[in-house]
């Protein structure tokens, strides 16, 4: 099975991203889009994909695919390897700072 990501919901327009073996539970992998930006892709131990930006908003550099997994309330987040800030993955919104977020991108398996 493929993943894909929708990078312009309002284009509907739908990019194959990797072959979901490829992912493994709690690591992550960044792909390149398009448009020049970077996403960050996960998969939780149950087997759910998530893509947000890859970008750490506090550092400028291109590392929340290298962070470390984690829950919180119920809440899955990825914690980036730089300064340690937690980003839901659902929603992209810092958990230790409710002024930031990063991008999400919605994700399907086909």
């Amino acid at each position: 099975m493929k993943l894909e990501l929708s990078h312009d919901i309002e284009a509907d327009a739908w990019i194959p991203v990797c072959e979901t073996s490829r992912l493994t539970p709690g690591r992550g992998v960044a792909a390149l889009l398009p448009d020049g930006r970077q996403a960050a892709l996960f998969v939780d131990r149950a087997g759910r994909a998530y893509a947000i930006e890859n970008r750490d908003p506090f550092t400028g550099a291109q590392v929340l695919s290298r962070g470390l997994l984690g829950s919180a309330g119920g809440r899955t987040f990825v914690a980036s390897p730089l300064l340690k800030q937690r980003f839901d993955l659902e929603t992209g919104k810092c958990l230790d700072d409710e002024d930031v977020s990063v991008a999400v991108f919605p994700v399907r398996t086909v």
